[in-house]
């Protein structure tokens, strides 16, 4: 059976121009010929740190999904840190609170990386979107493609040796696939940053919140984290 999500996204792939898909090394499958995202992306460069960052995001009109939320919720942890953790979007907790990862599925992501003598505070951990989607909806392929610049400075700003890409849209945006999470996860990729030359090894792994649901695939993601 096909997965209508993977056929929704290669489908908004093509009408951005995009004829073929490279799966194994990194390109910038989100292209867009809009004047306003070229505006955004020029003016991000401009960008010298997180704080100038979240003060941009926060001024930022781009994405309707500003004005159903509580807070705008972009990053927590070391800004030095060498891995960098991307979720998805905040939850209700997150939104409420204005931090990342601080729900249930925060409280299994600290004991995740506990599991594997991490500190929560050594690493940085952000989402692809920061805003709540309404009810904690998947976010459209609009509103990643109107985010991901922010993402793409984030990731310059904190240059991690390491990404790990939690959940299905956070690894697709990233890395610029339509595979799903459980063909991404278990081994390596790389990420080509837009703004320095390199690449930052990436993992990928299945979202804390979907653990909450189905605790089987818990085994797996520890296997992807070691």
């Amino acid at each position: 059976m096909r997965d209508p999500l993977n056929d929704s996204y290669i489908v908004f792939l093509k009408k951005s121009g995009i004829a073929s898909f490279l799966q194994e090394k990194p390109r910038d499958y989100y292209i867009s010929d809009s004047k306003k995202m070229n505006s955004l992306t020029l003016k991000i460069e401009n960008i010298s740190n997180v704080d100038e960052l979240e003060f941009f995001i926060k001024q930022s009109n781009i994405c309707d999904l500003k004005n159903h939320a509580k807070h705008t919720v972009i990053g927590d942890g070391n800004t030095q840190a060498d891995i960098m953790l991307i979720g998805e979007a905040p939850g209700a907790e997150e939104d409420k609170i204005g931090k990342p990862f601080v729900g249930a599925a925060g409280q299994l992501l600290n004991k995740m990386l506990s599991a594997i003598n991490l500190d929560r505070n050594k690493v940085y951990i952000t989402n692809v979107i920061p805003w709540r989607p309404p009810n904690n909806r998947t976010p459209s392929n609009e509103e990643i493609l109107q985010c991901l610049p922010f993402l793409q400075k984030h990731i310059e700003l904190i240059k991690p040796k390491l990404i790990v890409l939690l959940g299905a849209v956070a690894a697709k945006s990233v890395l610029s696939t339509p595979l799903s999470i459980s063909k991404l996860r278990g081994r390596w990729h790389t990420y080509k940053s837009l703004y320095f030359n390199e690449y930052i090894q990436c993992i990928a792994t299945y979202h804390p919140a979907f653990l909450l649901r189905s605790p089987n695939y818990k085994k797996q993601s520890w296997e992807d984290l070691q």
